[in-house]
This record gives structure tokens, sequence and C-alpha cells, in this order.
């Protein structure tokens, strides 16, 4: 993954993001220096650098002090991480641009982690390759550019490009390298001193398995809810649903009440709303393709339901300073009503039940 020289050690430059997740630039610092730990003896050395070279603060309000600026470099770093976090999708630097552009172009290895696959593909550094980024960013992504190769997986390495999903998966990319370069032994004692019980593939999946999320275990309900996840852009029927994991509609109906508390037709509703929050939030696709994007066919319908589960329209959204949570999907009362209300499969719209 990281371009080195024989026996000398490996050099980063890790360039800061402003709003960049600390985590995710932590995990992966640690690692290395673990690595020289365990090791004892410097195999890997970073600097981290700036826009301009002043600090740059995390999404969680704490600073970290840049060594120098990305024009202070007389020659391309051989391994550039781009540190990204809290709305990557709208950081558009040219200069900074510019610089990954003519890095890449005289051979350096270019990543980036948890949202930094925006930064690359803005600088047009992903094309042709594969990548990835945080699951919640996944679909504004996919929306925004469509013609990438992006998959959901932990992390990406394709050559001189290597992505990841932020988070602690940065530590599972940096372990690999670590196993990679240097041997599994010596990734294995890194981990052990993390208390990291496994290192994970980077096909393993980004999120827990919807049994852990949901704390539910009838299999067949677990497959409806997949059906709906997988299908939030065109939304299938009530009775599609039920055919696809061998169910009746009625049978249907009383799992999701006796599971969730919940019915199917709302359930879903809220899975198309929380996608169509994220595009608002992520993209800059105008309200009526988020509405389109989110199984809507009326994009004055779709106001109206996202009016009522969000407390204020899709415009009203993307003006907000700040972005309340997601609504959750089970056992909840809310917007819609108790959860005696039916709510219309195709429409969202509340019906006596």
């Amino acid at each position: 993954m990281f371009k080195g020289k024989g026996d000398e050690p490996t050099r980063l430059t890790l360039v800061l993001v402003p709003n960049f997740s600390m985590i995710a630039f932590t995990s992966v610092v640690e690692p290395l220096r673990l690595a020289n730990y365990v090791a004892k003896r410097t195999l890997y050395e970073w600097d981290i650098a700036s826009r301009d070279g002043d600090p740059v603060a995390a999404s969680n309000g704490i600073a970290i002090a840049a060594t120098r600026s990305v024009a202070d470099y007389d020659r391309a770093p051989p391994n550039v991480i781009l540190c990204s976090g809290v709305e990557a999708h709208v950081y558009k630097d040219n200069a900074v641009f510019g610089w990954l552009r003519r890095w890449a172009r005289e051979g350096s290895h270019i990543g980036a982690i948890c949202t930094g696959a925006h930064v690359l593909a803005h600088a047009g550094l992903l094309n042709g390759y594969r990548c990835t980024l945080h699951w919640e960013n996944l679909d504004s992504f996919l929306e925004e550019f469509p013609d990438l190769d992006v998959r959901a997986e932990l992390f990406e390495v394709d050559r001189d490009r290597f992505t990841c999903a932020g988070g602690v998966a940065a530590l599972d990319m940096m372990l690999s390298e670590v196993s990679t370069a240097h041997g599994p032994e010596l990734a294995a004692a890194v981990s052990e001193q993390f208390m990291h019980e496994r290192m994970r593939e980077g096909s393993d999946d980004q999120r827990l398995p919807l049994q852990a999320r949901l704390r539910i275990s009838h299999p067949k309900l677990i497959r409806a809810i997949a059906e709906m996840e997988k299908n939030t852009e065109e939304a299938l029927s009530r009775d599609e649903i039920a055919e696809r994991v061998g169910l009746s509609r009625r049978q249907l109906e009383r799992l999701f009440r006796r599971y969730l508390n919940t019915s199917p037709a709302r359930y879903y509703l809220k899975l198309r709303l929380n996608r169509a929050r994220t595009l608002l939030t992520q993209t800059t696709m105008p309200v009526t393709e988020v509405a389109f994007a989110s199984g809507f066919t009326s994009a004055s319908h779709f106001s109206k339901c996202y009016r009522d589960m969000f407390g204020r329209t899709p415009r009203a959204e993307r003006r907000a300073p700040g972005l309340a949570p997601e609504v959750r999907l089970a056992g909840e009362q809310d917007a819609f009503g108790d959860v005696g209300e039916e709510v219309d499969w195709d429409s969202g719209e509340s019906m006596e039940a």
C-alpha cells in the first residue's frame, strides 16, 4: 500500500481537512507508532500538513498543529493521506486539489480516510480506481459520482490509491499495511497493544448485522428489512416484499407489529426519509431529485412527509445550522402518530386503522 525505499523508514504525509475525524486520524498514527515501539526501531515516520501550515480543528473542536503547508514540499511526498470528516462533500479548495494532482503525477501513493474519498473524487484522483468511504456517506457519494467504482468495504487498496470507511477502519487498514510490509507477527503484536481482538479484512462489513442493530433474530423479518434497505429508490410493494421472504401480507404485518411495534409501511417510509435527509445534507442534488432518489413520485408529497417526520421542509433542512439525529426506525411514537395509526404503503399518508 505504502511506497517505501528498502530499509529506510516509510514516510507519510497526513493532510488535514477542516472538521476531520479525530478517531480516524489517530487510528492511522497510533498503529504506526506502536509498530515502531514493538519492533524497537523506526519503521514509519510522518508529518502533518495543512493548506497554509496552520493548526486544523477536528470535528470535536480539538486543533492539531501542522508541521508544514502543502506548498512547502520541494518534491512529492511518497505517501499522502487525506484526513477529513464532517462536511467533506462541500470542501472545494482548488489549491489543495492542484497539489494533490501534482503529487499524483509525480508518483505519490495517495489515500483518504473516513469521508476523504470526497476530496479525492473532487480532485479527479479516483477515476478508474476502487474506493470506499463511511457507510453514512455512501448513498450521497454514489449520487454525486455515479461513474466511480464505489464499494461498501471496510477499506480498499487499489494500486497507488487507498481509502477506508473511517472510525477504527483506519486501524485495520494500517494493521494490514504493517502485516504486508513487516509480517503478520508484528501486526498481531500491534493489534494486541490496542486490545483489538481481530484484525479485520478490507472486505468485512462496515455496519453491524441487522440482527445486532435491531436486536431481533427472526430470519424472515431480517430478510424483509434487508429488502427494504436495498430498495429505497424504487420502493417495493408490500406484496413484493412478502413474496420475496415467503410470507403473506398479513404475516408480514404481524411480524413488524410483534417485533418492532410498527407497521411495514411506517418502517419503510422512515428508511426512505432518512435516505432523503442524507442526500439533502451531503449533496447539492435538487430537492426534486432527492425525492425521486428516495422513492417518491411527487415532490410536494415528499415535502409534506419530510416536514411531518423532521419538523421542517427539505429546503429548510439545507439551511439549518445544526442537524437533528436520524428518526429511529422502530418501537417509538413519532410525528405520524402512535403505533395504532396505519400509513398508506405508497403515499405515506395517515389513515384510520
